[in-house]
């Protein structure tokens, strides 16, 4: 008699979804641009270096391999840290200003820098989920280097709205600028990594006799935006960031988007199965 080995369970799989997603490397970054602010500089920095010393061990400890975006992350808080500890009062409010914007760029630096070395930081992720064969293919490096150019593309607009909230509008807590923008651009990356691969394999060369592979559409794509527009309205609101008409419009526009997306999604799969 044969026994199976338990399956993991539903939260077990959640973190390995976690871990090896370049989203787990990330989550330092936006934690601490969710904390930052006059006063906290501090307490933002130690939370993202705290993160990323967790999410390295928990990646070890479930056979991970070691990825660049790790080291960078524990490196780059540890040197925040350290600054933090030593630094003038000047520099500390200096740093509470600029540090999102030195953090958005750095990722820049980084993510564009593993693109000139021929080492996309997406691929050791992406290795965690796909076979060993499939590693040295052509088509697993080309889309690991345009995914790992979105997120780079991603990274260069958050950067950019930073600076302009802070060096021209003056308000480095601007809710369009410091918050808006940079979660839509980092959204943008999280769907297009997922949608992107089968598209990217749908589309390839195959073999005489290898069955077709049908791409998700570009619609799918875009699935995070009538969410995302109807959360922007909604958190208008809360904040009283006028105008309310804006908000409401918002909100209204995010219902009506996601019940059009819903009914092309269900339209058409029962356009394959006829």
């Amino acid at each position: 008699m044969t026994t199976e080995s338990p399956k993991p369970r539903a939260g077990a799989r959640f973190v390995d979804a976690f871990l090896q997603s370049p989203f787990a490397g990330l989550t330092p970054w936006i934690v601490m641009s969710l904390l930052s602010g006059p006063g906290r500089f501090e307490e933002s920095v130690a939370a993202a270096l705290a993160l990323s010393i967790l999410f390295l061990f928990l990646s070890h400890r479930r056979g991970g391999a070691l990825k660049p975006l790790e080291v960078f992350d524990i490196v780059y808080f540890g040197c925040l840290a350290a600054i933090g500890l030593f630094a003038s009062d000047t520099v500390i409010t200096w740093l509470e200003t600029w540090s999102g914007e030195m953090s958005s760029l750095a990722l820049v630096v980084f993510a564009f820098g593993s693109l000139l070395l021929r080492n996309p930081f997406t691929l050791p992720y992406a290795k965690e989920t796909t076979p060993e064969e499939y590693w040295s293919s052509p088509l697993f490096l080309a889309i690991n280097q345009r995914i790992t150019l979105v997120w780079a593309l991603s990274f260069t607009v958050s950067a950019a709205a930073g600076l302009f909230g802070d060096a021209v509008l003056g308000q480095p807590d601007n809710f369009w600028t410091g918050w808006i923008i940079p979660i839509g651009a980092l959204l943008f990356a999280l769907s297009f990594t997922e949608w992107y691969p089968d598209v990217a394999t749908a589309r390839a060369p195959r073999e005489p006799g290898e069955p077709e592979e049908v791409a998700p559409p570009l619609l799918k794509l875009f699935e995070f935006l009538p969410p995302f527009v109807m959360g922007v309205g909604i958190a208008m609101l809360v904040t009283d960031n006028d105008p309310d008409w804006l908000a409401i419009a918002l909100i209204v526009v995010g219902i009506v988007a996601g019940a059009a997306f819903r009914r092309t999604g269900a339209r058409r799969p029962a356009a394959s199965a006829g």
